[in-house]
């Protein structure tokens, strides 16, 4: 790494304790020890690897597709989540990884800090346009200084899922879950709405306003960054989006109250809140409905986009992000290894695994969202078929349609702690204790001091 050692504390939950590596420099300022690395040499040696933490069909199909094509690497995989602290200790003490998965929320934060290698050189060695092999929104979140700092993988983006049981008996349409319409919206959420002394017992719509805040504020307009990465958590144009999830809680006894239902849903079991009809609609991920497919001839289910203020779809969604560490003795193994792992040929293999387990099992396949069109397009091709059930055909192609509309939140040297300070300040706004605007300045007080700590000195 360079010259630029700090040690910086985030407070924790989701605690971010970034240290700065003492292995000594490897390599000029800025350019995070990556001159003089030969990105296109032959994959030999020793890879060590750390991700891949109780891999399933698709991430060991796709390990050994790696560990064909690269037969002269003999790879060690430490094969745990990742942990902040556990990284950076291991990047103090010199015992660095060749190569390391973690959310690419934290990329930019380490990038900042001239812990990783950027990648357009090994990108360009092996032929690979970042732009066009993945999804612009997914480079976009590993992206700094004009440069890329990561290889990414899984774009999973949210819709509203709709429990067409609960709407028809209210009386309600799938037309009026529409979030560019926020008073078509409110009207459907109350009229789907039931309590029993004052405590909910149905939702008309669960926003999941702590778990799923960004979309609400990004897809009403709103921005969490400038081009630059710099917090933005106090712009004028987050407070629509803040100001609606106010609404939508109001209208069903509050945040709290709320919160408190939801927090006491079966959501991976048999009586989970769609079974159980406590929830007309709820924000959810792409994979969830597959939490609800072994119920599915008991449910009548539909979706509908996110929509801005413009009624187009919105998305934004996170993933994970294979990084290489300054100071690791084989980036370019590295380099070719996290390539095969995100090819289009790796996630065929992918896809093909996961297809055959689901015919297998008597499954059904609702897709694989990869971070790479081609990839998506051509399991979606190849793997999903029709199920039978109308409903959830029209589920998953909703899924597949809005990652045309996919945005980045937008990379930042204080990415984790943009979103955690976003929450508290949801929070703070939805249970009343501050106006969206104090609530917003507040974070953004919060976020620029992370901000600064990772940057100083840069």
């Amino acid at each position: 790494m360079t010259t630029r050692k700090r040690l910086i504390f985030a407070a924790l939950p989701t605690a971010l304790i970034l240290a700065a590596c003492g292995g000594g420099d490897t390599g000029d300022e800025g350019d995070g020890g990556a001159e003089g690395v030969d990105w296109g040499a032959e994959p030999t040696g020793t890879l060590s690897a750390w991700g891949f933490n109780n891999a399933d069909d698709v991430g060991q199909s796709r390990l050994d597709y790696a560990a064909e094509q690269l037969s002269d690497l003999e790879i060690e995989l430490d094969a745990t989540g990742f942990d902040a602290q556990k990284f950076t200790t291991r990047l103090a003490s010199g015992d660095v990884p060749d190569v390391v998965q973690m959310d690419r929320r934290y990329v930019a934060t380490y990038a900042a800090q001239d812990l990783l290698l950027p990648l357009d050189e090994c990108y360009a060695a092996h032929d690979v346009t970042p732009e066009e092999d993945y999804y612009p929104f997914v480079i976009d979140d590993m992206s700094l200084d004009g440069q890329i700092w990561g290889v990414g993988q899984f774009f999973q983006p949210p819709a509203i899922l709709l429990n067409m049981d609960v709407l028809n008996e209210a009386g309600v349409s799938a037309e009026d879950i529409d979030t560019s319409q926020p008073e078509v919206l409110l009207d459907a959420i109350e009229t789907m709405y039931q309590e029993e002394g004052g405590v909910p017992n149905r939702l008309g719509l669960d926003p999941v306003a702590t778990g799923q805040g960004e979309l609400w504020i990004l897809g009403m307009g709103g921005q969490l960054t400038d081009a630059e990465g710099v917090p933005t958590l106090d712009d004028p144009s987050n407070v629509p989006g803040l100001e609606l999830l106010q609404q939508v809680t109001d209208a069903q006894g509050g945040f709290a109250e709320v919160k408190s239902f939801t927090d006491s849903f079966d959501t991976f079991g048999e009586n989970n809140q769609f079974v159980a009809n406590q929830v007309g609609a709820q924000v959810n991920p792409q994979w969830y409905p597959n939490v609800l497919v072994p119920y599915v001839d008991d449910l009548d289910l539909q979706a509908v986009p996110f929509r801005g203020p413009d009624g187009e779809p919105f998305s934004v969604a996170s993933g994970t992000a294979f990084v290489v560490p300054a100071g690791a003795e084989n980036p370019a193994a590295a380099c070719a290894w996290m390539l095969n792992l995100t090819s289009l040929e790796g996630w065929e293999a992918a896809g093909q695994a996961r297809g055959e387990t689901r015919e297998a099992d008597g499954g059904i396949n609702t897709g694989l969202f990869t971070g790479s069109p081609e990839a998506d397009t051509s399991i979606r091709e190849e793997w999903v078929v029709p199920t039978g059930n109308e409903g959830l055909d029209q589920v998953i192609s909703t899924y597949y349609e809005v990652l045309d509309y996919g945005q980045t939140y937008g990379a930042s040297p204080a990415g984790q702690d943009i979103q955690n300070e976003l929450n508290n300040a949801i929070t703070s706004t939805l249970l009343g204790e501050a106006t969206p605007e104090e609530a917003l300045a507040e974070a953004q007080a919060a976020a620029m001091r992370a901000y600064d700590n990772v940057t100083a000195g840069g």
